[in-house]
């Protein structure tokens, strides 16, 4: 009886569906777990990247003899003895390493950021523990970042100043410290002036010069036939050019001069091996000393190196330096394509619900539209190349540009056939998410509006589209979260390796939707795949990959922000 019992009590627990709903749970927390999981390790891989780590001076015995490197640690790893035999970087293993090795199984190794690519490439090396003979933390031990050939690793030997060289032995390490300190100010500051006229007065006079050439192609092909006209017209715009140009060399001779005093002056380190290393301050980013450093010199270090990677350009095939093209170019995309995307899909849901006949034809679309929901993006990329970039730019050229063809300015990939582009492939899901908004709305809420004498637009705009407001949202929030992730469509309409200019600067029209741009999915991709040196790149897949997810997050968050009132602004209403 106590079976029956149990039984039908276990038949009754599973029938109420409670089990179901642990489940559920069980399945969400897991997943809540996993997708924590996976940014705190994505942050902690990315954000260590800008840590001061200290530097060490290895000695390692070589077949050659005992060789000194001085570096980074990067990680530790264990591999089997056969495999470390099979290798063919294995340190020439001898005799008497066979009798150190004999008994073990497994060894261990270090890889070492040992820098001075230039010198001595390549810049990361793997050593085995039992290669190294000693390990000291030296506390005078440099690091130079560089503008090219990443960083430099070595002590302070000597600074040349305008032709005069002071050294240790000519010189204390107090005044050498005092002199670097000054040349890294005078540097800093002539490296800002130079900055300021390259991407200011010349940017601007290019910019310029650019337009006057069109400008004057443009009358070419209009005057055509009448010579004596196109002469006349062409006298002013050869004057601004001739202006132009002399202020361009005017600048361009500052810009020379600026150079050659960031040229004059050099640093001088001496490697672990022994090796004098010369760097022109031209070439230099920073200098720091990290086993001198207390921690709190540390994080202001780190917090200068994460505005650095968020503010700055990126160097050496994207290794190096920062990635504000991309966040730039991240965000300016994603707030065009919900610019795009939101009335389109808006207008089609009022369309399908308010306005179309219900019926076959409209189930048929309803239908297609979910299906467009399933389609692989870089199918909407191909589209978008040859609808947007091809047919509909190139007609654009041909009507409005002939003066700058062959060259296309919209017949080429770029940020408004991008934004297109996502707009087309998130459209559905904000078809979607309105249209269930519209239909929760109650009819009698219709009805009433238009019994006291609205009429049919009225109660769309003011009554029933701002209750289905945070539906909309919804749709936007989704649309949001796919399309800043989504690399593959963008690969072939505007995302670019290296942006060299932004597509939003001080000259007219301010926004220019023809420049192509980068991205923060697609610089993940590149540095991740395709960069020449992937342990540098590695952490910087990782920081990068967590800016993303932040900026979805912000932008999903401000949405979310903004349904959330407009939910309960018309909860009452609703109910």
């Amino acid at each position: 009886m106590s079976i029956e019992n149990s039984q039908s009590g276990w038949r009754s627990w599973m029938n109420s569906g409670e089990p179901w709903v642990w489940m559920n749970a069980a399945a969400v927390g897991i997943s809540i777990v996993a997708v924590v999981g996976i940014v705190l390790l994505i942050a902690v891989r990315g954000l260590a990247h800008f840590w001061p780590a200290d530097v060490i001076t290895i000695q390692v015995e070589t077949p050659s003899g005992v060789v000194r490197w001085s570096g980074e640690e990067i990680e530790r790893e264990v591999v089997n003895l056969d495999q470390f035999r099979g290798a063919s970087d294995s340190s020439n293993i001898d005799v008497e390493l066979e009798q150190r090795l004999e008994g073990l199984t497994q060894v261990q190794r270090v890889l070492l950021k040992t820098g001075n690519r230039k010198a001595t490439p390549p810049d990361f090396r793997w050593f085995f523990d039992h290669n190294i003979i000693s390990t000291v933390e030296l506390k005078d031990l440099m690091v130079v970042e560089r503008s090219e050939w990443g960083n430099a690793y070595g002590q302070l030997a000597g600074i040349k100043v305008n032709g005069k060289h002071s050294n240790l032995e000519n010189t204390s390490e107090e005044g050498l410290s005092a002199l670097l300190a000054q040349q890294h100010k005078r540097s800093a500051s002539l490296r800002k002036q130079l900055l300021a006229l390259e991407d200011g007065e010349l940017s601007d006079i290019s910019y310029a010069l650019e337009r006057l050439r069109l400008d004057k192609r443009k009358l070419e092909i209009k005057y055509a036939a009448q010579p004596t006209e196109l002469e006349n017209r062409l006298v002013p715009l050869a004057a601004q050019e001739d202006a132009l140009r002399q202020t361009y060399k005017g600048y361009e001779a500052q810009l020379r001069d600026l150079r050659q005093q960031l040229k004059r002056d050099s640093l001088e380190l001496t490697a672990a091996n022994g090796e004098a290393i010369h760097i022109e301050f031209i070439d230099i980013i920073q200098t720091w000393q990290p086993n001198a450093m207390s921690v709190t010199d540390k994080l202001g270090h780190y917090f200068r190196a994460l505005g650095a990677f968020l503010t700055e350009d990126p160097r050496e095939a994207n290794t190096e330096g920062g990635i504000f093209p991309a966040i730039f170019g991240t965000v300016m995309m994603v707030l065009l394509m919900s610019a795009l995307v939101t009335p389109f899909g808006v207008i089609a849901a009022v369309y399908l619900r308010e306005y179309a006949r219900q019926g076959t034809l409209v189930r048929i679309i309803r239908i297609a539209v979910n299906n467009l929901a399933g389609v692989p993006s870089i199918v909407y990329g191909v589209f978008g190349l040859g609808f947007f970039v091809y047919f509909l730019g190139g007609s654009i050229d041909e009507l409005f540009f002939p003066q700058a063809l062959p060259a296309p300015t919209f017949g080429t990939p770029g940020l408004l056939w991008a934004s297109l582009t996502l707009a087309l492939l998130t459209v559905p899901v904000v078809i979607v998410s309105t249209e269930e908004g519209l239909t929760r709305i109650p009819r009698s809420i219709r009805e009433g509006s238009l019994a006291l004498g609205a009429t049919k637009a009225e109660t769309l705009f003011k009554i029933v589209l701002p209750m289905a407001s945070p539906s909309i949202l919804t749709g936007v929030i989704l649309a949001v979260a796919r399309a800043a992730g989504e690399v593959a469509p963008l690969m072939l309409v505007g995302v670019v390796k290296l942006a060299p200019t932004l597509p939003m600067d001080g000259n007219f029209p301010f926004l220019h939707l023809d420049r192509k741009f980068m991205h923060l999915g697609f610089h993940i991709y590149d540095v991740g795949f395709q960069s020449p040196n992937v342990e540098a790149a590695r952490p910087l897949v990782f920081a990068t990959a967590l800016l993303l997810v932040v900026i979805i997050i912000v932008l999903n968050l401000t949405a979310i922000m903004l349904r959330s009132r407009l939910e309960k602004r018309y909860k009452g209403v609703e109910s």
